[in-house]
């Protein structure tokens, strides 16, 4: 089944995406107003996220986000033939020069990255851009067959790919190389307990702890990723240093620029991120004083 799956799926990449659009306008009109997938959810983020807008613009940018959502994955199908060229000529790093210096110093880097789009895309893009090992942290799908197919899209330009299941063991070949390592802090948290607490467009907000923790621990440079798109298809990323020496900083201020930037890149560009998560399930409790971040 995963080779039926995958050679019709290559076949649709083979497809230039002046024609994959049009399917992509399609289904997302589909998912909006007939499947609406996850339209309460979309709608209560965004009711949380700009409270100042009034609901046509909140549904003008729901709907947005729905042709986006479709096309990030009609992208990411389109990325089982793309040529190296096609990656680089729609996906560009504006100051990859970041990078390059750390790698010259011989240092591992960290990269901080939200779910906005295209996030396949950029991972199929960085390793054209740096001399690291470019190493992404993805959560396994349940779906053997889309787990499977996923890992192989993934890798297929040179990412190595980690499961967030078993991060430590599976970092261990890695240790002593030099490597930048991705990783999407956007989730809500699993137990809330265990976070940082920081506003986050306004309201109280659990951030996982674990990447400024590895980052603080092997006193690495962390980067933030900030997502654009010039037009349909055609996305650039730009780099900031969040901090050069991290176990110098105090601890939850990493993660609280992160928020910081991610909150701004959002406000800019509010259809490119995936308002289809849970990111405020949990609920902001006193006995979290001791983890808020301020």
């Amino acid at each position: 089944m995963y080779y039926v799956v995958y050679g019709g799926l290559y076949l649709v990449s083979l497809l230039p995406l002046w024609l994959l659009y049009p399917l992509s306008d399609v289904l997302a009109l589909l998912l909006y107003y007939v499947i609406r997938y996850r339209r309460r959810v979309v709608f209560s983020n965004l009711s949380i996220a700009f409270p100042e807008k009034s609901e046509a613009e909140r549904r003008r940018i729901a709907r947005k986000f729905y042709r986006n959502f479709v096309d990030n994955f009609i992208e990411t199908i389109k990325l089982l033939s793309a040529s190296r060229s096609f990656i680089m000529r729609h996906f560009v790093v504006d100051n990859p020069e970041v990078l390059e210096e750390f790698y010259a110093q011989g240092r591992r880097c960290q990269l901080h990255l939200g779910h906005n789009f295209n996030w396949e895309l950029a991972n199929a893009a960085i390793p054209f851009y740096t001399r690291y090992t470019f190493i992404v942290v993805y959560m396994p799908i349940e779906n053997k067959l889309l787990d499977r197919l996923f890992l192989r899209l993934r890798r297929r330009t040179g990412s190595v790919l980690l499961p967030a299941t078993s991060m430590q063991r599976a970092m261990m070949p890695y240790r002593n190389e030099q490597y930048l390592l991705a990783l999407v802090g956007d989730q809500a948290p699993p137990h809330a307990d265990n976070a940082y607490w920081l506003n986050f467009f306004g309201r109280p907000t659990p951030f996982i702890r674990g990447p400024e923790r590895g980052a603080r621990a092997a006193d690495i440079p962390d980067v933030f990723v900030r997502f654009y798109r010039t037009r349909r298809g055609y996305y650039r990323i730009h780099f900031t240093v969040l901090s050069d020496h991290s176990a110098g900083m105090p601890e939850g201020r990493i993660t609280l620029l992160y928020a910081r930037h991610m909150e701004d890149a959002i406000r800019q560009n509010p259809d490119l991120w995936l308002w289809s998560h849970k990111r405020w399930k949990h609920e902001w409790k006193e006995e979290f004083s001791r983890l808020r971040v301020n």
